[in-house]
């Protein structure tokens, strides 16, 4: 793994727990000699994970679409920066440049990138660990709709299991760098997913 790529939000959010989060994972990543892969943007919690890794020697590529760099709002100081042509070039960047995909609290767009990288997964195309890192229990009523997901058999057990939630920072990164892709895919029929467990 050499590169983490982190969705969050445009804005800080109303607790100061998810800048917290933002600049400790930040940190943690220029710590490991990682890169961190992000949307190139200088604002919330976007602007303060890119921050922690530059300030602690990180290194930090930007993914931004044009209309938001016209925006004023693309980080001028992270060490690339790439200007694309629309959020669909993004988001494929993104993937093409990360070993592992982290969410910190965000809005639409946050889940909009996360969860294409899950369905991208789902159907086979990459194999590459997803986890939503957690703040003040920002993400648990996510999780309790992807748990009654499973329940009504909308998502799979596998795939449930397949991603990580928490929010201790040591144990994500055992995580990933422990990651193994579930075995069954979104088709397989019972008879063979049984004979998996």
């Amino acid at each position: 793994m050499k590169t983490i790529c982190v969705y969050c939000g445009s804005n800080a959010g109303a607790h100061p727990a998810y800048a917290d989060a933002a600049r400790a994972l930040g940190k943690r990543i220029a710590d490991d000699k990682l890169a961190l892969v992000y949307g190139g943007g200088n604002v919330g919690l976007m602007g303060i994970v890119a921050d922690a890794v530059l300030e602690h020697g990180g290194e930090v590529i930007g993914v931004i679409p044009e209309q938001l760099v016209n925006l004023e709002v693309a980080h001028k100081g992270v060490t690339q920066l790439e200007v694309v042509a629309n959020m669909h070039e993004r988001k494929q960047r993104m993937f093409d440049l990360g070993d592992a995909f982290v969410a910190l609290p965000g809005g639409f767009g946050t889940l909009d990138e996360m969860f294409e990288m899950l369905t991208w997964r789902q159907l086979g195309i990459g194999n590459k660990p997803c986890a939503f890192l957690d703040a003040n229990g920002f993400w648990q009523p996510l999780m309790a709709m992807i748990d009654t997901m499973v329940g009504e058999r909308f998502l799979h057990p596998e795939q449930r299991h397949d991603l990580w939630h928490g929010e201790d920072i040591d144990a994500l990164f055992a995580w990933m760098r422990d990651y193994t892709p579930a075995k069954a895919d979104k088709w397989m029929d019972e008879k063979k997913r049984a004979s998996l467990r």
